[in-house]
């Protein structure tokens, strides 16, 4: 399989030169830091654009952030879904945490390479955070009912995006048990919507309006 981010060009065709080249060079960052300290599974690096690069942009097929507003990635892990969502909003602020370090030191290196000043990355827990986000992202870190709590009142009231704040997570499979289990009011946006390849058929964006 030809590892390149065509399928990123697909469908964002409005990416920059700046942008597509950020985005070119994920893979020999991503492969070279997973040598060290296993952020991305191994059997997924050749799978990189599909599995997290265009995953992670899922949340962009229904937010577009906004300049100015500022986002809390929980559980970045290696920088997902932070890291492409500040390549495609270069003017919106990103705050990435973790409460795993080494997960954070690729975070942080891969930021720099890639010139992204609009992200701040922190080897912390959700819960240890006194700032407001606009929204708040996070890739399948654990059941809602247990993420809620971690995030509650760190949302913004004013909104400055047609989309009200809230919470932006991405999760797969059947999650009427788990939404049901949480009470939140969880509306579900369908991947396989925006992207046509099979491995988006059961995953989605969970939006919590706050």
């Amino acid at each position: 399989m030809e590892v390149t981010p065509a399928i990123i060009q697909k469908y964002f065709p409005e990416v920059s030169g700046i942008q597509l080249e950020q985005f070119e060079r994920l893979f020999e960052l991503y492969s070279s830091w997973n040598a060290q300290i296993n952020v991305v599974s191994r059997k997924d690096i050749d799978l990189l654009y599909e599995r997290h690069v265009l995953h992670s942009l899922g949340i962009a097929k229904v937010c577009r952030f906004k300049p100015g507003e500022q986002v809390l990635d929980v559980g970045t892990g290696g920088g997902f879904p932070g890291i492409p969502l500040a390549i495609l909003f270069p003017e919106t602020q990103f705050h990435l945490v973790d409460s795993i370090g080494k997960k954070i030191k690729v975070v942080t290196e891969v930021s720099s390479a890639l010139g992204l000043n609009n992200v701040h990355a922190d080897h912390l827990r959700a819960e240890q955070l006194r700032e407001k986000y606009n929204f708040i992202v996070s890739r399948a870190v654990t059941r809602l009912s247990e993420f809620y709590p971690w995030v509650k009142g760190k949302v913004k009231q004013d909104h400055l995006n047609a989309l009200q704040n809230g919470i932006l997570y991405l999760k797969g499979g059947d999650l009427s048990d788990e939404i049901a289990e949480s009470g939140l009011p969880a509306q579900l946006f369908p991947l396989a919507d925006f992207f046509e390849e099979p491995f988006f058929e059961t995953k989605y964006v969970v939006y919590i309006p706050q």
